[in-house]
């Protein structure tokens, strides 16, 4: 999916719910807003190993929380359950494992008369590999990554204290691969995730 059309999606979604400032509310110190997302991820799949490693792209649930500091400043933390992956090596399958990505990210959350709110994060993921079986065995990744996450998003309101949310964010992961024991290079996720759910705020 290119960003431009993303961009576009945004855009249109925003117009078709203009008509909501009457159920504008401001996010003040303390509100919480908790969301739930269907979200695609399209994997980056850049490897250095010469084996022309990939995963699945896949949709995935995700839940998220944040807390407002401030009408406009606030910390998201995102989670979503360990998903499993099929990992192929130039298109045949090697094996499989569970990543697991919780993000936090600090959010500028923009103020307009309109209602629809939109907003910037950027953050830290951290990602946890697990049940890896890589050609039975021989093939290993190191099981933790820790790298960079942006986002942009809106959250438009549909009734009191229900919005739509429409997110897109990159978060950086990266493994090392190594064969018997050997280190034979890295693999880059790095995915893009576009997401659309449904938030609450309290």
């Amino acid at each position: 999916m290119k960003l431009h059309h993303i961009a576009a999606a945004v855009a249109v979604t925003a117009g078709l719910f203009a008509s909501s400032a009457a159920l504008a509310q401001d996010f003040k110190e303390g509100t919480v807003l908790v969301r739930a997302r269907a979200v695609h991820l399209d994997s980056a799949n850049k490897d250095s190993t010469g084996l022309g490693l990939s995963i699945d792209n896949k949709w995935l649930p995700e839940v998220d929380f944040s807390y407002f500091f401030s009408p406009n400043i606030a910390a998201e933390l995102i989670l979503t359950v360990p998903q499993k992956q099929h990992v192929y090596s130039n298109g045949a399958e090697i094996g499989t494992l569970k990543h697991l990505p919780p993000t936090l990210t600090l959010q500028y959350h923009f103020h307009t008369d309109s209602g629809i709110k939109p907003y910037v994060g950027a953050g830290l993921n951290y990602t946890r590999f697990s049940s890896v079986n890589l050609l039975g065995g021989v093939a290993d990744i190191d099981r933790n990554s820790w790298g960079p996450a942006l986002q942009v998003g809106v959250d438009i309101p549909l009734a009191k204290n229900l919005y739509l949310n429409v997110d897109v964010k990159k978060a950086y992961i990266k493994t090392d691969v190594s064969a018997g024991g050997a280190k034979v290079g890295s693999f880059k996720v790095d995915p893009l995730l576009v997401g659309v759910g449904l938030g609450w705020r309290f």
